[in-house]
């Protein structure tokens, strides 16, 4: 039987980005930890803070099956936001009494087990957390993995913008986590009318970047290639990418790294994704 291909397979980079991580984090000064980042609320050590409680909530709620508190009914979207803004702060808040050394030790300690749990889950069966960004109910795991790996990539970069140290906005890195958050752009333009047949390119410039279609079939559908007319062509930076679809920068900051040509309003549409629960 002809084994099926994962169409994204991030699994086995899940530990390259965290090596990148630990090296990453071992060079920060003091004034480094400190500095304000582009998620507003947090600084630095905050942001690391946040990638160690990822690593233990993982672990801890999909691997060993606890919750611990019992989360209040969700009956929406903004409900589910509003629980998950409120689990990051607690966090964060407590991990302030703990020293940059620590958190390094922990976030070592907690790594290779996060990743090797990803590793043991058969990539087609049904996740437990859905990507919701997606406009998925319920998503297979290799999806899941996908956005975590997107969570460790944007965190990560969020650090090297702060502090000046760059080293990820590369092919290896970058372009798996947009390759990923493309995936919520059927979702973006699931209120939006069009002729059936109409297609939009949005295209990521730079080495790192690529190229992705929508086209409106009986649905929205994202595809990686096409041959014939788009209806818009989007082109954006990747630095400006990567803030404006985290929700870090909204399309109103990022014009003078935007083109667009062809169908304005349908381009535009595209800048209004959200790749993250935010």
């Amino acid at each position: 039987m002809k084994s099926q291909t994962i169409p994204i397979d991030l699994v086995d980079l899940l530990p390259v980005i965290d090596k990148q991580l630990i090296q990453l984090l071992r060079s920060l000064s003091v004034d480094d930890w400190n500095r304000q980042t582009v998620a507003k609320l947090w600084k630095v050590k905050d942001v690391a803070a946040h990638l160690l409680d990822t690593n233990i909530r993982v672990m801890s709620a999909l691997r060993d099956n606890y919750q611990g508190l019992n989360p209040p009914e969700i009956r929406s979207y903004q409900d589910l936001l509003n629980y998950l803004n409120g689990l990051n702060a607690e966090w964060v808040n407590a991990m302030k009494r703990m020293s940059p050394q620590v958190l390094v030790q922990f976030l070592e300690l907690t790594g290779p087990p996060y990743c090797a749990f990803y590793k043991s889950l058969d990539p087609f069966a049904d996740a437990t957390w859905s990507v919701a960004w997606a406009g998925d109910e319920v998503s297979p795991n290799w999806k899941h993995i996908a956005r975590e790996y997107t969570e460790k990539f944007l965190h990560q970069q969020q650090i090297r913008d702060a502090t000046g140290k760059q080293g990820i906005m590369t092919k290896e890195f970058f372009y798996p986590f947009i390759d990923t958050f493309m995936l919520g752009l059927p979702h973006t333009f699931r209120h939006v009318k069009a002729d059936k047949g109409t297609v939009i390119q949005v295209t990521i410039s730079s080495d790192a970047g690529g190229s992705w279609f929508i086209a409106l079939e009986d649905t929205w559908v994202l595809k990686k290639d096409h041959q014939g007319k788009v209806a818009a062509v989007v082109e954006i930076d990747p630095h400006a990418a990567w803030k404006l679809f985290s929700k870090s920068l909204r399309p109103a900051d990022v014009q003078d790294k935007v083109k667009i040509s062809g169908n304005h309003e349908l381009g535009r549409q595209v800048l209004e994704m959200v790749s993250v629960m935010a």
